[in-house]
């Protein structure tokens, strides 16, 4: 009985997993270069980016998350023995106005860094990445395309 938990577990994990793609532009030319972010649901994920023949590999995770969730409660009401309190009370999201902001720490095979500071709000984002030379990259984030097949 415990394999087919642990393969339903598995799968459970593997369709929260979400893949972004990322278009980066150093601020100074109009070069385009790509990268791939993957979310494992749990707040942080996988980073590739190659930047002219250099590919960049790490990982990020989340500083700030884009959503809080509470619970309220409260309240009273008229019953038969008089006024009293009642005990409503909900579980609420709420969404973070600025987006959830994360880290990347990413290195190269030759051992140089790009470090990327992203904000994402809705499974889009953008953000900044640097490399060790201090060259600024403008960082675009959107969902991939769902594979075909």
């Amino acid at each position: 009985m415990k394999f087919p938990l642990i393969t339903v577990s598995a799968l459970a994990l593997a369709g929260c997993a979400t893949t972004y793609e990322m278009n980066l532009m150093p601020r100074d030319s109009g070069r385009m270069y790509s990268g791939i972010a993957t979310d494992n649901g749990a707040g942080q994920g996988r980073v590739d980016i190659t930047i002219e023949d250099k590919r960049y590999a790490g990982t990020w995770v989340a500083i700030t998350s884009d959503h809080s969730h509470g619970w309220v409660s409260g309240g009273f009401g008229y019953g038969r023995h008089g006024w009293g309190w009642g005990g409503l009370g909900a579980t609420v999201t709420l969404d973070n106005p600025n987006g959830g902001e994360s880290k990347a720490l990413l290195t190269a095979q030759d051992g140089s860094g790009l470090r990327c500071d992203l904000r994402n709000s809705g499974g889009y984002g953008g953000g900044v990445c640097r490399d060790d030379q201090g060259r600024v990259y403008d960082v675009q984030l959107r969902p991939a395309p769902a594979p075909h097949g």
